[in-house]
């Protein structure tokens, strides 16, 4: 047993003494955490060390006021004010769809943000999206044009949507104006 998944069986047998919970209670909890972990830790190893996917940095990007400092908890904010995104911490899409049944691409939306980006004056926005394949030959991404959206008239964002024509390493690159923010991502089954 791995020295995390004993030092949890410890933590839940001590808080089921504490809490007058049953031993039986806390091992359910402790199999329930140990195959989420597992599972977190197959999808890591999926992704090949070759593909260098974008992973939280040291530091958090903080996006500036009024947008919402913090996101779920499998994702994080990545870029700068001029231009960012929110990524999944695994550095992975799985199980994307295909956009039209006789496309054999797959389909994933985009959502962008930048300080001082107003849907109502540029609509559409300036965003354009390009994307390579890292790990093997494979013809570009296809980019939509970017769309705006909002969630109410504070939030606003970019929405594009691309389709990747293989699974893979893929380096995505959103282009504003003279901002680029580039980032890897593995897209699996």
């Amino acid at each position: 047993m791995s020295p995390l998944r004993s030092a949890l069986v410890i933590a839940l047998a001590t808080l089921a003494a504490c809490t007058g919970v049953s031993m039986v209670g806390a091992q359910r909890a402790t199999v329930a955490t140990q195959t989420a972990l597992a599972g977190t830790a197959m999808m890591q190893e999926d992704v090949p060390k070759t593909c260098p996917i974008t992973k939280p940095p040291a530091r958090p990007f903080i996006p500036p006021s009024p947008y919402p400092a913090k996101t779920a908890p499998d994702r994080f904010w990545f870029g700068t004010e001029k231009l960012w995104i929110n990524l999944s911490t695994d550095g992975t899409w799985r199980g994307l769809p295909h956009y039209r049944p006789t496309n054999a691409s797959f389909r994933q939306k985009l959502f962008w943000w930048r300080q001082g980006y107003d849907w109502r004056t540029e609509n559409p926005p300036k965003l354009t999206v390009t994307g390579r394949r890292l790990d093997s030959p494979a013809p570009p991404l296809a980019s939509e044009h970017a769309n705006a959206g909002w969630g109410d008239r504070d939030h606003a964002f970019m929405v594009v949507g691309i389709d990747l024509p293989t699974l893979g390493c893929w380096e995505i690159t959103g282009h504003y104006e003279n901002e680029e923010l580039r980032f890897v991502i593995w897209v699996a089954q």
